[in-house]
């Protein structure tokens, strides 16, 4: 464990949580009386209840001035999305965070993959609570934005998409699910410096079975800067947090040979933009997905689920021990990245990607090699997707008989082709092109 780890209260608690069975408060706690998720009452026999984190939640912000709880959105069947802001003291407003440096934890956004959520849990605990010092610097420099379960009626049903069976990582540019515009909103009002994306998968043997798998945006309209810190982070302190806790990690979507462990084939992580870790990339933040992996593989595991269940979360926490590590070894090149990112959009210069990922050329016609300056919307096509652009922070100026023009030369520059050229492929309006504004 590296240094930044062992300074920080939670850095200890994700190898802990597997010898003590979850029996103990997390180290440097202020004592035996902590809340606790239902989770870890239950030794991970049972994931927490939707009642239990209710009131978990409730218990933390109460006790602790690190944590405000906010309802950010309302599910089709009536459940709360919330986000829960962590400093020290916790942040007021967005216009504080935005000030600061500050990571979102997007946990469980497929419903049916609750080891993330588990951890995102424990995690908003041990940092509220945790009495060093080096836990309290940490806070009063970066704040953590967490919504815990971003996929609430899917996580009632354990189901991967939501009550409509909508995948919620497939509509961050269509925003048609009430979760994913929650989450626009809250990438809009706090501008995160990082999106740090928990998710788990199926494995298959002997391809493609780790306990951790990550990655980084790949879409090509991803700033140079911020693409790179974002691989910095998953192969330089994600993964080798995870495999220091003794777990084996790869490449998310990469089957591997079993004996030599060279890559075979890609069988997942594209660089399409409606995917969170790509539109956090296209949206000027660093970003990184992690999946651990949900099937039992050793007698032990299949013997025991609650041995599976904390060898699920336990990994997510070291995943997260490399993240918050990043964090405080890397602030001032994460801060210049996505600044670099945003400022880049004014230039307006530069060509715009309809396809293609950071390992895979963009095929002909999926490059705007002169992108035009703005795209003109009519009063039909303005009417219908004028909610969704302003969730995205996308503003325009009204333009003729109740239509609006939107500009290119803004920090999200190439959102903006990808929203309404009629050649992208997950457009949501095919808009005119202007050129010579």
């Amino acid at each position: 464990m590296t240094p930044l780890s062992r300074g920080l209260a939670f850095g200890a608690l994700a190898a802990a949580l597997t010898t003590t069975l979850l029996a103990s408060p997390p180290a440097g706690a202020a004592g035996p009386d902590l809340p606790r998720t239902g989770f870890e009452t239950s030794k991970g026999a049972r994931w927490t209840t939707q009642p239990e984190e209710q009131a978990f939640l409730t218990a933390v912000d109460r006790a602790s001035g690190r944590v405000r709880t906010d309802r950010i959105g309302t599910t089709a069947q009536g459940r709360p999305v919330q986000l829960i802001r962590i400093g020290a003291p916790a942040p007021e407003s967005a216009a504080g965070v935005r000030r600061g440096n500050s990571v979102l934890l997007i946990c469980s956004q497929h419903g049916d993959e609750p080891s993330g959520r588990e951890a995102c849990l424990s995690t908003v605990r041990d940092l509220a609570f945790a009495g060093d010092r080096a836990t309290r610097r940490f806070l009063e420099r970066t704040s953590v934005l967490v919504v815990p379960t971003a996929n609430p009626d899917g996580r009632a049903a354990d189901t991967r998409g939501n009550s409509a069976g909508v995948d919620i990582n497939r509509d961050h540019l269509a925003l048609k699910t009430a979760e994913a515009r929650a989450l626009a909103a809250v990438q809009r009002d706090y501008r995160p410096d990082i999106v740090y994306d928990l998710h788990e998968y199926g494995p298959t043997v002997p391809y493609y079975m780790k306990d951790l798998l990550s990655l980084w945006p790949r879409n090509l309209n991803t700033a140079r800067a911020v693409h790179r810190e974002s691989t910095v982070l998953s192969e330089k302190y994600v993964r080798p947090e995870a495999a220091g806790a003794g777990f084996s990690t790869g490449v998310y979507g990469i089957w591997t040979d079993p004996e030599t462990g060279d890559p075979v084939k890609q069988v997942a992580g594209d660089g399409q933009e409606r995917i969170l870790r790509n539109t956090a990339g296209v949206k000027n933040a660093i970003g990184l997905l992690v999946e651990t992996r949900v099937d039992a593989l050793t007698d032990a595991e299949k013997a025991d689920p609650a041995l599976n269940n904390r060898r699920r979360v336990t990994s997510q926490r070291a995943g997260l021990d490399g993240l918050f590590e990043h964090i405080g070894e890397r602030r001032s090149r994460i801060e210049a990245a996505t600044a670099r990112a945003r400022l880049a959009g004014y230039a307006d210069r530069g060509p715009v990607f309809l396809g293609g990922a950071d390992n895979e050329p963009p095929a002909a016609g999926q490059v705007l090699t002169d992108p035009p300056c703005a795209y003109r919307l009519d009063a039909r096509q303005y009417g219908e997707i004028k909610d969704e652009l302003a969730l995205h922070g996308v503003s325009s100026y009204r333009a003729g008989q109740g239509g609006a023009v939107v500009p290119l030369r803004r920090p999200l520059r190439a959102l903006v082709p990808l929203l309404l050229d009629g050649r992208a492929e997950y457009h949501l309006t095919a808009a005119t092109p202007l050129k010579g504004c």
